[in-house]
């Protein structure tokens, strides 16, 4: 397999160098990050200012930009050839439930699937890197498990990507349980926004933390991490509400009768 690597926490973090170092024993890896962390950033694309690769002393190539915009320059014009498989991780912390909305992981793994590649976003649900060579070693097997998926979206003549999101507890490899399907779970509101005093008198403004969970039900990412296995979530990028599409419907159909 080619493998396209992405993150959000930078080219130099811990979980890039990880994954890396697991995934190349059994794919062809190309690293190309953000030259800083760049967490929270979704799917966001640079657009009022220009974009630079660099290479670093280790082969990894990087950029001055968001997650998105390392795997939209890939793949539009940096690579000879389109990789069989993006893979973004693994991030420092989680992203579960309505974390996935903001995650530039999974921003990461979304633009590869918008350009009709199969994609994986992985990380590790604890912050500080704890165990992170038993994750990057489930991620590979994980990418191992799904490698006949990945060929099949590639030589059935139309692509079928798919995008998954996957989440690693912070355990030795003894302690992870295999991978669990799963829906997403759902957070309460986020804390209060914290307010701190500049030099200057000003007051400075910090979003606050995530909320807890609200839904963490069995059958969810929150619940199966809880329970040491490794979380497996199917995205889908239609946000199309399709039950208020049809009760919408005679709202707006009164409203033409009423024109016309």
């Amino acid at each position: 397999m080619k493998i396209l690597l992405c993150n959000d926490d930078g080219y130099q973090a811990q979980g890039i160098i990880a994954l890396y170092e697991a995934l190349r024993g059994v794919a062809d890896v190309e690293v190309i990050a953000p030259e800083f962390n760049n967490s929270a950033k979704s799917n966001a694309l640079t657009l009022d200012a220009p974009l630079y690769i660099q290479q670093a002393a280790n082969g990894f190539r990087y950029i001055n930009g968001t997650p998105a915009d390392c795997v939209h320059i890939a793949l539009t014009g940096l690579l000879p050839e389109s990789p069989d498989l993006v893979v973004s991780g693994i991030n420092n912390g989680a992203n579960m439930g309505d974390d996935t909305i903001y995650s530039g992981t999974v921003g990461a793994a979304m633009e590869g699937y918008l350009f009709g590649i199969p994609a994986i976003a992985f990380s590790q649900v604890k912050k500080g890197w704890e165990h992170i060579e038993a994750a990057a070693e489930a991620a590979k097997n994980l990418v191992l498990q799904l490698e006949p998926q990945v060929k099949a979206a590639h030589h059935d003549g139309v692509r079928q990507p798919w995008l998954f999101n996957v989440n690693i507890p912070n355990l030795p490899t003894a302690e992870l349980k295999p991978p669990r399907l799963c829906r997403l779970g759902r957070r309460h509101a986020a804390e209060n926004v914290i307010t701190q005093q500049n030099p200057r008198g000003q007051t400075m403004y910090w979003i606050g933390y995530a909320g807890a969970a609200k839904d963490d039900a069995e059958g969810t990412d929150f619940h199966a991490t809880a329970t040491g296995h490794v979380s497996v979530t199917p995205l889908q990028v239609d946000l199309t509400d399709y039950k208020g599409l049809s009760e919408w419907q005679a709202l707006f159909a009164g409203a033409d009768a009423d024109r016309g």
